[in-house]
């Protein structure tokens, strides 16, 4: 590329050399600003508006992720013990015969994808994150041929997926979309509740038991810190191992990092503890003889998986509401920390552009009252 500077029109050996390679380190200069006084004063107020908005939303995200982190903190352990007892439980009715709805390990043709995301934006690259995730588990499951459901949990989430159905049935699809909407999340206002979680509850029940579905994921984001959250992937049912749900041909469909594997397993490998119990029978029995107890129902197993099935179902994807919301507040937080402080440095920019417009009017005016000052002066 030449440059536009040349000598005489004729390009120099130094625009002649090889070309420069595309992508150098540049340190990035803001340009100056240029504009009347009066431009200067509307967009110095206009700032100062904006740095207020910000400034109002990040306080109230930050009051608002407080109780959002408490909600997170509280629900972990009820759900993560409630994980594992059902997976212990279910582990122990393997070789029984016990058939249950939520459970049953079947060829999967079709997966139903709860994507959960924000009502709004403002909140960085929350949303962004979260549905490129999802997007990258459809591509994975239709590499394999599998079709693909979609449960769509906020504004954010349902806008894209409807806007692909959209643009791919504008192009001539014939209607075998990768993204089929089934659900639409309905903003609540507020922090989740029980309720908004047993109405998703409720459409990913009747999807898996109508076998319209094979398998239910939930893809939404989990809170680390106030500045770190991550998009994963949890499978909801079956309630099995890793490795059992398969397709017709045998592959396995589980997610490389699912979050269901890694709260009821070890190391990613499946780990049912039982507690250990020390007997001495008589005194001639070694101390070190043990044995573990079995588990023992007094009601019928079944009855007791269906009570707690659904409150798994319902728990689970109240989690995930709650870990979302509280990830969006922190998103929104720092992304308003970020824009008051970019708001301050502009209006200082503002400010200093001004000034300097505002001098250089002045001394001009001072220069031409000089300037007449003296012209009268040789006159007289």
């Amino acid at each position: 590329m030449f440059s536009p500077s040349l000598l005489n029109g004729v390009p120099s050996k130094h625009h002649l050399s090889l070309p420069q390679p595309r992508f150098t380190k540049t340190r990035f200069t803001s340009s100056p600003v240029r504009c009347g006084l009066r431009e200067l004063r509307t967009r110095i107020a206009t700032v100062k508006n904006t740095q207020k908005i910000t400034e109002a939303m990040r306080l109230v995200a930050a009051a608002r992720v407080r109780k959002a982190q408490e909600a997170v903190v509280n629900g972990r352990p009820f759900s993560q013990k409630l994980l594992q007892m059902l997976n212990d439980i279910n582990q122990h009715l393997q070789n029984d015969d016990v058939s249950l709805p939520l459970t049953e390990v079947r060829p999967v043709k079709n997966v139903a994808l709860v994507v959960i995301t924000g009502d709004r934006g403002l909140c960085g690259g929350f949303n962004n994150s979260v549905i490129k995730k999802a997007m990258t588990r459809i591509q994975e499951l239709k590499k394999m041929g599998l079709g693909c459901y979609v449960i769509s949990v906020g504004k954010k989430g349902h806008s894209f997926f409807s806007h692909n159905n959209n643009k791919n049935n504008c192009n001539g699809n014939d209607g075998n979309d990768p993204f089929v909407e089934v659900d639409r999340f309905v903003e609540s206002g507020g922090f989740p509740t029980t309720k908004e979680a047993q109405a998703i509850a409720d459409d990913v029940f009747s999807l898996f038991v109508s076998e319209e579905v094979d398998k239910v994921e939930l893809v939404y984001t989990k809170f680390v810190s106030l500045i770190k959250f991550d998009p994963v992937v949890q499978t909801l049912l079956p309630l099995s191992t890793k490795g059992e749900v398969c397709d017709e041909n045998g592959n396995c469909v589980d997610a490389m990092e699912d979050e269901f594997f890694r709260l009821s397993s070890k190391d990613g490998k499946l780990a049912v503890e039982r507690d250990v119990v020390r007997v001495m029978r008589n005194k001639e029995e070694k101390e070190g003889e043990v044995f573990f107890p079995l588990m023992e129902f007094e009601q019928d197993p079944v009855q007791i998986l269906d009570a707690m099935l659904p409150l798994y179902l319902n728990t689970q994807i109240l989690r995930g509401l709650q870990e979302s919301v509280a990830s969006e507040l922190a998103a929104r937080m720092g992304a308003m920390s970020n824009a008051t402080d970019n708001a301050v440095e502009l209006k200082k920019r503002l400010s200093v552009a001004y000034n300097r417009e505002r001098q250089a009017k002045i001394t001009g005016e001072l220069l031409e009252i000089v300037a007449g000052a003296e012209a009268q002066t040789q006159i007289d």
